[in-house]
This record gives structure tokens, C-alpha cells and sequence, in this order.
């Protein structure tokens, strides 16, 4: 660190307690840090409507189901999954010695790493923190855990959850964007970000100073398929799920739209009448989330008024009731005859703008994506095999759903994480316990070792054996 400030100082003296605490205690039985996860699974049933209440309010207004659907209940089967797994993920693994290593035996056994830094982001705010806290406790870990400053209701809660002797594991950190450049700048045994790639490549840069390993969990622009002969209908649905849900501020949100030309025409009027259907009320309606922010909001109406300039058409499902500005909220705008050029093209959308663009061979939606930064999710729908199998095999992405959107991420026992621009390393599931493990190549020989004394005397026999049997 270059300065000394107060807040330099306090950060540093959490992270040195919680680096005396791991040398005193450098591996937790299996048994304590399941009764620790038990804990934790404990107190969040126990907050959860403190916890769904608090992200409303940091919302202006968020649904129970999008705070339950994406943060408690992941959070809660996470922890379920971990508790289950654990005793089977730590055991050590035992591998092939080789002839020349006989009568030795070799396995990797699974060594806590030390203090692991959490950047947690505001979209899920619960989840989103909670899951690589409770996946570096699992693997015997001391954490400390930055929280979003978007999200300061949520955060009162949360520290609640790591509270009493749980600050032993867990130190919750509060503040703005200095006090995360100087909690990336902390000799960290591991830390994972979650966030913007703009970001991320900040926090990577700051922990390079301390050689410190980083998961980074972006985004960027998540490609839809739709293949032909598709049922529009179906598509729209699984299409308009994935937008709506959290008002589309999700870092596996279906971003832009490519469809069979002639599809094109029935998918807009679908997804006009399914969202009729199901928010008829629009942004008065109780089942939308609003935009996080002011500054969000006025992002994406800056998206949507350029590309209107520059000569896109925008859809708007209802006539009324589509944006609030004073409340920040915003329905479904789908976005058609759109260009590159157009700033809803570059960045990761992050709220309720659907472009759809269409295609006459199916090379040509390939083309573009490949073309451009691999994305963190890609979502084909339709029921041709031999076209979900061409552009799973032609695409590189962090995640792909075929004929479904967002649930992927749900899946306790796959790992989760990007590729390239969309991230760097995984976690959830057992990845996500090797991520926060050093895995230590471990030798362990007998009282029976006639190797030692061959190796010694450089015996010429013991040479030819070994060319007979490797240099051939």
C-alpha cells in the first residue's frame, strides 16, 4: 500500500487479526467448518424477510420473487450442497506413482489458502456475497468481505449474519470505491471479484502488486440463438424471463437477440403479447423491480435515445406505463434494425433492453459473436440437436443453457465463472472448493525405500533400467 490513512490502517489491522487467527489455526476440521456453514444457513432463513424487506428499499423497489428466486434460495441450496458435499471434496486424492517412484505413494491433499477478499456487487447483493464466503469458509478459509455501497440497507442485515463469533471467519467491510481499491491492495491469499470488467481489470492490476490469485466474475454482452423451425412461442417465454427478471440487471442476462429472418415479425409479437400478459401494469405494476439507480436509469434511457438517433426502431409492448423516471423504473423496449455503432451494442446492457437481430444462415449470428468478447452465458433456443450441438462446438462462453435462461447458474455442482473478457476462474461446486484450496502434491514413502540408495550410488544398472523402461 502507498499511503497510511486511517481507513488504510483499519483495513490492514482487520486483515492482520484475521491472518493471526489462520496461523494459529491453519486447518479447521471438516466438522467446524460445517457447523459454521450450519450457522450461517441458520441465520439466513432466519433474516430472510429482513434480508428480502432491506433489498427493496436499496432497490427503490424490488420483488420478493426476484430477491427470493435469485439470492435467498441459491444462498440457502448453496450452503445445503456445500454441508452435503464437503466430507467428499476434502478428502485427498489419491493418484498413480509410476514405476520409478515405487514404493512411494502420491496424492493431492486440499490445504486452506489463508485470508481470501470477497467484492461483492449490488445486483444480488445477498447471493452474490454470501456463496464465495461460504465456499472459501469450506475450504477452511478466513475471509473478509467487502460490500457494495449501493446496497447499504442490505448490508446492515448482512452484517447481522456474520455477527458474534462469526466475525472469527468473516470480517464484513463497508464504504465506497476508495475503500475497495485499498481492500484489492491487501496481501490476500485469493480474491475474488464480482463486477464490471472495467473494474476487474483494476482489482487484478492492484492485486498483481502481491502476486495475489483473483476470480473475477464479469459480464459482457450474453448472446441469444434462436434456431429454425423454433417455437416462437416458447422462446419468448424462456426470452422474457430471462430479461425480466431483477428488470434484467443480471450478469447472465440475455443481452442481444439473433433470429431467423423470417421469425423475426412473430418473436416481436410474442414477446409484446406475453408481456401484456403478465405486466399489464407496466412500471405501476408490483411484480417489476426498478432500476437501481437514478444513474442507471438515465443510462439506459441515453442507450435507448441514441439508437433511436442513429436510426433504430424501439417497440414499446404498452402504450403507457412503459418508464418512470422519478421512480427509475422501466418496462421491456426491444430494439430493432440496430448497428454496432450504437452504445446499447458496446456495453453490457444491465436492464430491460432487448435488440433483436436477424439472420439467413445461422454461420452469420456465429460470425458475429465469435467476432467479438467472449460472453459469460450464451443461450440457444430451439429444438434442432444438430444446431445446438454446431454452435455450442463454434462458440467459447462462460456458461450455455440450451432452451432455457438464467437457471443455469442455479446449478449447485457445475462450476460457474467466464472466459476471457467475461471473467477469469470459477466457483460454486467443488471448482469452487479447489479454487479456494492449494492443492499440495504430497509424497509419502516407507521404511522399505531401496530408491534412495540406488539414486545414490548413480548405479549404471539403475540407468539402463530406466532408459529400457522410459527412452525408447
Amino acid at each position: 500500500m502507498t499511503t497510511d490513512t486511517p481507513q488504510t490502517i483499519s483495513l490492514l489491522a482487520q486483515f492482520n487479526g484475521l491472518q493471526n487467527a489462520f496461523l494459529e489455526t491453519p486447518y479447521l476440521s471438516i466438522n467446524k467448518r460445517i457447523t459454521i456453514l450450519k450457522k450461517l444457513r441458520a441465520r439466513v432463513v432466519e433474516l430472510e424477510e429482513e434480508l428480502v424487506d432491506a433489498v427493496s428499499k436499496d432497490f427503490g423497489y424490488r420483488t420478493a420473487f426476484d430477491t427470493l428466486l435469485g439470492d435467498i434460495l441459491p444462498t440457502v441450496q448453496g450452503l445445503a450442497h456445500i454441508i452435503k458435499k464437503l466430507p467428499k471434496w476434502s478428502k485427498p486424492s489419491n493418484r498413480a506413482v509410476g514405476l520409478s517412484l515405487w514404493p512411494s505413494k502420491v496424492s493431492v491433499t486440499y490445504q486452506p489458502k489463508g485470508v481470501v477478499g470477497v467484492i461483492a456487487p449490488w445486483n444480488y447483493p445477498i447471493q452474490l456475497a454470501i456463496v464465495p464466503v461460504i465456499t472459501a469458509i469450506a475450504a477452511g478459509n478466513r475471509v473478509m468481505l467487502k460490500l457494495s455501497e449501493f446496497t447499504p440497507h442490505t448490508n446492515v442485515v448482512l452484517e447481522k449474519l456474520f455477527s458474534d463469533e462469526m466475525q472469527e471467519h468473516c470480517k464484513v467491510i463497508q464504504g465506497g470505491s476508495d475503500v475497495a481499491s485499498e481492500f484489492s491492495s491487501l496481501p490476500f491469499a485469493h480474491l475474488l471479484f464480482t463486477g464490471s470488467t472495467t473494474v476487474g481489470k483494476l482489482v487484478m492490476a492492484s492485486a498483481s502488486r502481491n502476486l495475489t490469485p483473483v476470480t473475477l466474475e464479469l459480464g459482457g454482452k450474453s448472446p441469444v440463438i434462436i434456431t429454425e423451425h423454433a417455437d416462437i412461442q416458447k422462446a419468448a417465454q424462456a426470452l422474457l424471463f430471462g430479461k425480466m427478471a431483477n428488470a434484467g440487471q443480471i450478469c447472465v442476462a440475455p443481452d442481444y437477440v439473433f433470429v431467423p429472418k423470417e421469425l423475426e415479425h412473430q418473436l416481436i409479437q410474442q414477446l409484446c403479447e406475453l408481456y401484456k400478459k403478465h405486466f399489464k401494469d407496466g412500471v405501476e405494476g408490483k411484480n417489476l423491480t426498478s432500476i437501481i439507480s437514478d444513474a442507471h436509469y438515465k443510462r439506459l434511457a441515453g442507450y435507448l435515445a441514441q439508437a433511436q438517433e442513429l436510426g433504430a426502431t424501439i417497440v414499446k409492448p404498452l402504450e403507457q406505463n412503459q418508464q418512470d423516471a422519478e421512480k427509475h423504473r422501466m418496462g421491456l423496449h426491444i430494439v430493432t434494425q440496430v448497428t454496432d455503432e450504437m452504445q446499447l451494442m458496446q456495453d453490457e446492457l444491465f436492464g430491460p433492453i432487448l435488440p433483436i437481430m436477424s439472420y439467413n444462415k445461422l454461420s452469420e449470428a456465429i460470425d458475429y459473436i465469435k467476432q467479438h468478447h467472449h460472453p459469460l452465458a450464451l443461450y440457444i433456443l430451439g429444438q434442432d440437436k444438430r444446431a445446438q450441438d454446431y454452435i455450442i462446438k463454434q462458440t467459447l462462453s462462460g456458461t450455455v443453457a440450451v432452451n432455457d435462461t438464467l437457471v443455469q447458474v442455479t446449478a449447485d455442482d457445475v462450476p460457474f465463472g467466464g472466459v476471457g473478457h467475461s471473467g477469469i476462474g470459477h466457483y460454486h461446486g467443488k471448482e469452487g472448493f479447489l479454487t479456494f484450496s492449494h492443492a499440495k502434491n504430497t509424497l509419502v514413502s516407507g521404511s522399505f525405500n531401496p530408491r534412495v540408495g540406488m539414486l545414490l550410488k548413480q548405479s549404471k544398472l539403475l540407468i539402463k533400467l530406466l532408459k529400457w523402461l522410459y527412452i525408447k
